[in-house]
């Protein structure tokens, strides 16, 4: 059980988790039977997280590239304007 010494979790803006290995180009990235899907972890609050996975619309890995920067640069823009 969890005592904590309010009566209710605060809410607070979603958390984006984002872990890089700098040697690998690809992270968040996976090929699904030719086609490059995106998978990243946010967390809506301090009890649950979320597993956001979609398709990049692509079979060529440069342009996933682009468009998984561009996901994850908007992502992080929209958490740091909500703090």
């Amino acid at each position: 059980m969890i005592h904590t010494n309010e009566d209710s979790p605060t809410s607070t803006a979603p958390r984006l988790a984002i872990r890089v290995q700098p040697t690998n180009r690809l992270h968040h990235l996976w090929d699904n039977n030719g086609t490059w899907w995106i998978h990243y972890t946010i967390h809506p609050d301090a009890y649950t997280k979320q597993r956001i996975r979609h398709s990049l619309g692509t079979q060529d890995v440069a342009i996933a590239l682009i468009r998984r920067d561009a996901i994850l640069a908007s992502d992080v823009a929209a958490q740091s304007s909500a703090a």
